[in-house]
């Protein structure tokens, strides 16, 4: 429901006032988190999503727990052979990053964030992209078959995902402990020191491999190599993504280890 301090805003906005409240640059501007699907298109669509959510009278969290069900989707919908299951994964993924605009948007209209709200995002980011890599293995498997190598590396790179997305996690852990401030998220902050690191960090920007492993990304390229398999009548194509998404999830979680190792982030003053 609409939260009590939110009574002075209208029952039915309208999406010049839900953009200029729930979209403002302390949001859109985030260069960490804010996914570039939500600046190229997502966050022009979201605010007609919020406004039908907020007349509803849906709390944010109820809003986060449809995009839960709407990422796990995303994956079951591997788990379907051929190009139909790929074109959902793909629909469910589009779909799960406008609802991640969406309900932060509520929190904002109706001033309901929470750390419960927070918690659910996790969740839903954090099971939607495990449960994709395992799809991926059984979908490069042909099936359920438990004595498969390709359901074991697609398994073994959930758990690289759930490592790697759960760094940034430590970090605020680490601080926590150690009775320091939230750190920044400033480019300044996160940068690693000169050397060795920050010029690889510079080169990575030129081929950003790194960044394919968000749910958005799995399930668009899952698209194009269940396109492919279904032009060479085979599982080529699914097989190698599985294995080059398992390697490159090695090499990005070292490389985010190190970076944030050499950056200020763990350090007393950010």
């Amino acid at each position: 429901m609409v939260d009590a301090g939110a009574t002075d805003r209208p029952e039915k906005p309208t999406i010049a006032e839900i953009r200029a409240v729930c979209q403002p640059e302390a949001i859109t501007g985030r260069a960490n988190s804010e996914h570039w699907m939500s600046d190229l298109y997502q966050r022009p669509i979201s605010p007609y999503l919020t406004r039908a959510f907020v007349g509803a009278g849906l709390s944010a969290n109820a809003v986060t727990g449809v995009m839960i069900v709407v990422g796990w989707a995303a994956a079951a919908s591997l788990l379907i052979p051929g190009l139909t299951g790929g074109i959902l994964a793909a629909l469910f993924g589009q779909l799960q990053m406008l609802l991640d605009c969406s309900d932060g948007e509520v929190a904002r209209w109706n001033r309901s964030q929470s750390p419960t709200g927070v918690f659910l995002d996790k969740i839903a980011h954090y099971s939607t992209e495990a449960f994709i890599a395992i799809a991926l293995g059984v979908r490069a498997a042909g099936g359920f078959d438990v004595g498969s190598g390709w359901i074991l590396i697609g398994a073994l790179l959930a758990v690289v995902l759930l490592l790697n997305k759960s760094l940034n996690d430590f970090v605020h852990v680490a601080r926590a402990y150690a009775g320091l401030p939230r750190v920044s998220e400033s480019a300044a902050v996160s940068a690693p020191q000169p050397g060795l690191i920050a010029n690889l960090r510079r080169m990575a920007r030129f081929v950003p491999f790194h960044k394919v492993f968000h749910s958005i990304e799995m399930t668009l390229l899952a698209l194009v190599a269940a396109v492919i398999d279904a032009l060479l009548g085979d599982l080529t194509a699914t097989r190698i993504l599985v294995g080059a998404l398992f390697v490159f999830a090695i090499l990005a979680t070292i490389g985010h280890a190190v970076a944030i190792l050499s950056s200020n982030r763990l350090r007393a003053t950010t």
